[in-house]
C-alpha cells in the first residue's frame, strides 16, 4: 500500500507521484531490489521505504521460516524464530498501534497453535522425536498459548471464517500492488512494462523460479491457484492504468483519477472471487485439477512440475560406450563405479541389483571366465542384504528369492570350477580374475553371506503371522535353506579352515535340534510303514537325526576353540537327547558340562538356549517317571512367573520406566519362531502335577509341623485361589482339574484324583501332545495310585491298629509286591512308625503318634521356649548375665532341656527333612509331663 493511501494528504501524495524513488509490491510477497530508475538518476540506485514496509518485511519473513520449519517438523527451529518474531513483533508497536495487528500475523498464530495442538496429540509421532524436538515442542506449546491470550478475539474471528480473512487480506495486497504498479508507469522510462516487472521474481534464479512456481501450482499453504490468477488481472490492469498515465504532460489529478477507477474495478473483481470461492468445492481433488490444468497452460511458457523427495536416478547409465573392448580389467572398473554409489543418499538399491544382474550378463557372454562371475555373484548377494537398510526389517518375498537362487548358482560355480579360491584375507590388489594357468583368486566369504542368509530366514518367520498361510509357505523355505547349508557343508569340509566348518556345523545343528525324528521313533519301536512305497522311503533314507548330531557335536567339541559355539552346540545336543526320551544321556552331558555354572554370564540368545534345554530336560524326566527331578529342572523357569519371556516366545507387557522402546526392539529380534516354542500349558501342566505329586504326600505328613517348608510356591498358590472361589463348579482350566486332583488325593481317593487328571479335555489340551500319549497317562495313573497310598497312610494311620496289605492293594488297584515295598521305604525312612507282620501280611501301627492335642502342646511348649529365650537376651544386655538356672551355657541348664529335646536324632520333628513319628517315644517322659 502507497504512503497516499496510508495517510490520505495532499502534500504526501504529491511527493509520492512525483517522488524518483518508488517502491513497487508485487502481490503476496515484498520483493527487495533496486527499481527502475529515471534517465538523469541512473548511475545512483537508491530504494526509500517506509518504516512499516520495513517492519512488515522482517515480520513476513520470519513467518515464511517458521512455516517451513512447521512443514519439516523443526519444532527447536520454529521456537527459535517464534522468539524472534515476537522480538521484531514488539519493535513495530508504534506502527501496529496505528494500523492495527495485520492479519497475516494473526493467521499465523492460529495455524501455529492449531499444529502444535495435532503434534500434541500424536502420541505415536512424539515418541519419534528426537529430545531436542520434543523439549522445544513443550516449551512452544506452553509459550503459544500464553501468548495467544491477547489476541483471542483476533483468533476467534479468523477461526470463525478463515476464508474471508484471506480474502481481505489479498484485497489489501491488491490495493497495494495497484498503486504501486500506477507510481511505476508514470516513473517507468525503460521500456520494461508494468505487467513483465510484476511478473518477474527479482531474488529467484531462473531454476528456483520453476520451484517457486510448481508450489504454488501444488497448492501450497500460503497461496492457491486462484491468487495466480488474482496476480495475473492486477497485472493487465496495472498496464492499462501504465498506458493511461504514461504521458509526462498529464496532471496529478488524472493519474489520481486512474487509481481510484483502478480500485473501484479491483473491488468488483475482489467481490467477483470471493462469490466464486464460496461457490468452489473445497476439495483436495479440485485443487489439484486446478493446479494440473494450470500446469498445462504454464508449459508453453517453460514452467515444470517438480516432484518433491530425493532425487531419484531417471536414466540407468550406459554400461558400455558402442565399440569398448570388454574384458575383465574395463568389467571390474564398471563394476566398481556401480558400488560406489552403494550406501549413498539417493541411490536406487532396485536399479542397483538391475545393474549388477545386467554386468554379470555381460561378462557371461563375452566367457570373461568363472573368477569375475564370483565377484559379481558375491556383490549381488551383498546388495540383496543391504536393500532394506534398517536392521529391524525383513527380506520382501521377491528380493528373498533372489537371495536364495544366487546363493545356489554361486555354490554351482564354486563346485564346478576347484581352482577357484575364495576367503576374506584375500587382499583386492592381489585378486586373480583374468583367466590363465593360475587358479583365481577371489575376495569374498561364502560362509557368512549363508549366515546371513540364515538370520534373514529367522526375521522372516519372526515377522510373519503364526496363524496364517503366509507362515506356513514362508516355512516351506526351510528346506531350501537346509539345502544350501548342507551342500556349503559339503564345501567346506574340503576347503574351509576348522574354525569355519564349527560355524557351519552350528548352522546345521541349529536347524536340527528341535525336531523330532518320528522315523527314527517308529523305527526304534520295530514299526514299518503302511504302504511299500513308504517302505522303500524309510530304507532310502540317509541317517537318523541322532547320528548326525552326535557326529556335527562331537567334531565341534574337539576342535572348537571358542566357547561360546561349543556350549551352543552342548546344549543343542542335551535338547535333541531328551526331545527323544534318552533322559540318561542329556542328565549325563548337562551335569558334565558344568553349563549351570556360568551360564548366567552369557549371552541373552545362549541364555534363551538354555532355558529352553532345561524345559525340554524336564518334561523328558517326567515322561520317564522321574518326578522330582523334572521339579527340579522346571522350578527355575516357572517359579519366576516369567516362563514365556525367559523361553523367547514372548514379551510381557512391563511400564515404560522397566523397558524402554528401543530395548523392546532387540528383545523382538530375539524371540524364537513359532514353529520353535515349547506348549507353555503343557509345560505348565507338567510343573503343577510334579508338584502335586510331591507336595500332597509332604503335606500330610508335616500337617501339625510349625517348620513346614512349601516345595512349589506356585502350586501353593493355585491351592490359596482354589480355596477363596465362592462357588465350586466342575473344573474347566487345566489348573483348575490339577486343584480339584490334589484335594481328592489328600483324602486318599485316588480315583476321582486319575478321572481329574486324565479325562478327554485334558488329554486334548496336553497329554496327546506326547509322542508317547499312552506310556505317559500309564505312568501317569501308577504315580498317582502310589502317592495317594503314602497320603493315605499318613494321614489315618493314627485311626487304625493294624491294617491289611491286601485291603489296601485292593483300595489302590497295586500289587501286594507294591504294597509291600512303599511301606517298607516308609518304615526304613522312619516316616510310618510300624512294623510288618508277614505271616499274615499286615501293617501293625505303633501306638506313639501323639495325638492332635498333644501336637498342639508341644507347639505351644516350643513358643514359649522361644519367648523366655527371647527375654533372657534382652535381659542380659541390660543387667549382664543372669546365673543359676537360666545360666544359658551351663550344662543342664534351660537350654538344654527346652523344646523337649525335639532337635535330638529322633526327635518328633526333624529328621534330615522327613517326617519323624518316633519323637514322642525317645523322649524323656517324666521331664515332658
Amino acid at each position: 500500500m502507497s504512503r497516499f493511501f496510508a495517510t490520505g494528504s495532499d502534500s504526501e501524495s504529491e511527493e509520492s507521484s512525483s517522488a524518483d524513488e518508488i517502491t513497487p509490491k508485487a502481490p503476496g510477497a515484498t520483493f527487495k531490489q533496486s527499481l527502475l530508475l529515471s534517465d538523469d538518476e541512473e548511475d545512483t540506485k537508491r530504494v526509500v521505504r517506509s518504516a512499516k514496509d520495513k517492519r512488515f518485511e522482517e515480520l513476513t519473513n520470519l513467518i515464511k521460516t517458521i512455516r517451513n520449519a512447521m512443514k519439516i517438523r523443526d519444532m527447536a527451529k520454529c521456537l527459535e524464530e517464534f522468539e524472534q518474531l515476537c522480538r521484531a513483533f514488539l519493535k513495530s508497536k508504534t506502527i501496529v498501534d496505528k494500523e492495527g495487528v495485520p492479519p497475516f500475523y494473526i493467521r499465523l498464530l492460529a495455524d501455529l497453535e492449531d499444529y502444535l495442538n495435532q503434534l500434541w496429540e500424536d502420541k505415536e509421532g512424539k515418541k519419534k522425536m528426537n529430545k531436542n524436538n520434543a523439549k522445544a515442542l513443550s516449551t512452544l506449546r506452553q509459550k503459544i498459548r500464553k501468548y495467544n491470550r491477547d489476541y483471542e478475539t483476533e483468533i476467534a474471528a479468523y477461526k470463525e471464517n478463515p476464508q474471508e480473512s484471506a480474502d481481505e487480506e489479498e484485497e489489501k495486497e491488491a490495493e497495494e500492488s495497484a498503486s504501486s504498479s500506477d507510481s511505476e508507469g508514470e516513473a517507468g522510462d525503460d521500456g520494461v512494462s508494468a505487467k513483465a516487472f510484476l511478473k518477474k521474481k527479482p531474488e529467484a534464479p531462473p531454476e528456483a523460479s520453476k520451484f517457486l512456481k510448481s508450489a504454488k501450482g501444488s497448492g501450497d499453504e500460503s497461496s492457491s491457484s486462484s491468487d495466480d490468477d488474482d496476480d495475473e488481472d492486477w497485472g493487465s490492469d496495472s498496464v492499462d492504468s501504465g498506458s493511461e498515465s504514461s504521458d509526462e504532460g498529464e496532471g496529478k489529478s488524472a493519474s489520481l483519477a486512474v487509481v481510484f477507477l483502478k480500485k473501484t474495478q479491483g473491488a468488483e473483481k475482489s467481490s467477483e472471487k470471493k462469490l466464486g470461492k464460496k461457490k468452489k468445492p473445497k476439495k483436495k481433488e479440485r485443487l489439484e485439477e486446478e493446479a494440473e490444468e494450470e500446469g498445462g497452460e504454464e508449459v508453453e511458457g517453460g514452467w515444470e512440475k517438480v516432484k518433491g523427495g530425493a532425487p531419484m536416478v531417471k536414466e540407468k547409465p550406459k554400461m558400455f560406450a558402442k565399440g569398448t573392448e570388454i574384458n575383465v580389467p574395463v568389467v571390474v572398473k564398471k563394476l566398481n563405479e556401480i558400488l560406489q554409489a552403494r550406501g549413498k543418499k539417493g541411490t536406487d538399491r532396485a536399479a542397483q541389483i538391475e545393474l549388477l544382474h545386467a554386468l554379470a550378463n555381460i561378462a557371461s557372454e563375452n566367457n570373461l571366465g568363472q573368477g569375475i562371475m564370483v565377484k559379481i555373484k558375491f556383490n549381488i548377494i551383498a546388495s540383496l542384504y543391504d536393500y532394506n537398510p534398517n536392521l529391524a526389517a525383513f527380506m520382501k518375498p521377491d528380493m528373498w528369492k533372489k537371495c536364495l537362487d544366487c546363493i545356489d548358482e554361486l555354490l554351482d560355480i564354486l563346485f564346478e570350477n576347484n581352482n577357484i579360491f575364495i576367503g576374506e584375507n584375500i587382499a583386492e590388489d592381489s585378486e586373480s580374475l583374468v583367466a590363465s594357468d593360475q587358479p583365481f583368486r577371489v575376495r569374498g566369504c561364502i560362509l557368512t553371506l549363508v549366515e546371513r542368509m540364515d538370520e534373514e530366514f529367522t526375521k522372516i518367520m519372526q515377522n510373519t503371522d503364526p496363524h496364517s498361510q503366509e507362515y506356513v509357505d514362508n516355512l516351506k523355505d526351510e528346506g531350501h535353506v537346509c539345502g544350501i547349508i548342507d551342500r556349503l557343508l559339503e564345501y567346506m569340509e574340503n576347503k574351509g579352515s576348522t574354525e569355519e566348518i564349527c560355524r557351519i556345523y552350528l548352522r546345521r545343528i541349529m536347524h536340527t535340534y528341535y525336531k523330532f525324528d518320528y522315523k527314527a521313533h517308529r523305527r526304534s519301536l520295530g514299526l514299518q510303514g503302511e504302504s511299500k512305497s513308504e517302505q522303500d522311503q524309510e530304507e532310502s533314507e540317509g541317517e537318523d537325526s541322532a547320528v548326525i548330531m552326535d557326529r556335527l557335536c562331537k567334531f565341534i567339541y574337539a576342535k572348537d576353540r571358542t566357547d561360546r559355539i561349543r556350549t551352543c552346540a552342548i546344549l543343542c545336543h542335551i535338547y535333541h537327547h531328551a526331545l527323544h526320551s534318552r533322559w540318561y544321556q542329556a542328565r549325563d552331558l548337562m551335569l558334565m558340562s558344568h553349563l549351570q555354572d556360568n551360564i548366567q554370564h552369557a549371552d541373552p540368545p545362549v541364555q534363551i538356549l538354555y532355558n529352553r534345554t532345561m524345559v525340554q530336560l524336564g518334561i523328558c524326566a517326567f515322561r520317564q517317571g522321574m518326578i522330582k527331578d523334572a521339579h527340579n529342572a522346571l522350578l527355575d523357569i516357572q517359579s519366576s512367573g516369567r516362563a514365556k519371556e525367559l523361553l523367547g516366545q514372548g514379551l510381557l507387557m512391563r511400564n515404560m520406566q522397566e523397558r524402554n522402546a528401543e530395548q523392546e526392539k532387540i528383545e523382538k529380534r530375539r524371540q524364537v519362531p513359532f514353529h520353535m516354542h515349547i506348549n507353555l500349558e503343557l509345560l505348565e501342566c507338567v510343573y503343577l502335577v510334579s508338584a502335586m505329586l510331591l507336595e500332597i504326600p509332604y503335606m500330610a505328613a508335616h500337617e501339625f509341623d510349625a517348620r513346614r517348608r512349601m516345595i512349589s510356591k506356585q502350586f501353593h498358590h493355585q491351592l490359596r485361589v482354589g480355596e477363596r472361589q465362592p462357588l465350586l463348579g466342575p473344573p474347566e482350566s487345566m489348573r483348575e482339574h490339577v486343584v480339584a486332583a490334589s484335594k481328592a488325593m489328600k483324602m486318599g481317593d485316588w480315583r476321582t484324583c486319575h478321572s481329574f487328571i486324565i479325562n478327554e479335555k485334558m488329554n486334548s489340551k496336553v497329554w496327546d501332545l506326547f509322542p508317547e500319549t499312552q506310556r505317559v497317562r500309564e505312568m501317569l495313573v501308577r504315580k498317582i495310585q502310589e502317592e495317594s497310598l503314602r497320603t493315605y497312610l499318613f494321614t489315618y494311620s493314627s485311626v487304625y491298629d493294624s491294617i491289611s496289605m491286601g485291603t489296601l492293594s485292593e483300595m489302590f488297584e497295586l500289587e501286594i509286591a507294591t504294597v509291600h515295598s512303599i511301606i517298607s521305604k516308609m518304615i526304613i525312612n522312619e516316616e510310618l512308625m510300624a512294623s510288618l507282620d508277614q505271616p499274615t501280611q499286615t501293617v501293625v501301627m505303633h501306638r506313639t503318634e501323639p495325638t492332635s492335642l498333644q501336637n498342639m502342646a508341644l507347639q505351644l511348649a516350643e513358643k514359649l521356649g522361644s519367648l523366655v529365650e527371647n527375654n533372657e537376651r534382652v535381659f542380659d544386655l541390660k543387667q549382664g548375665v543372669y546365673g543359676g538356672y537360666f545360666n544359658r551355657d551351663q550344662k543342664g541348664g534351660y537350654q538344654q532341656n527346652k523344646s523337649y529335646n525335639r532337635d535330638q536324632k529322633g526327635g518328633y520333628q526333624q529328621n534330615k527333612g522327613g517326617y519323624q513319628r518316633g519323637g514322642y517315644r525317645n523322649q524323656n517322659h517324666q521331664n515332658n509331663y
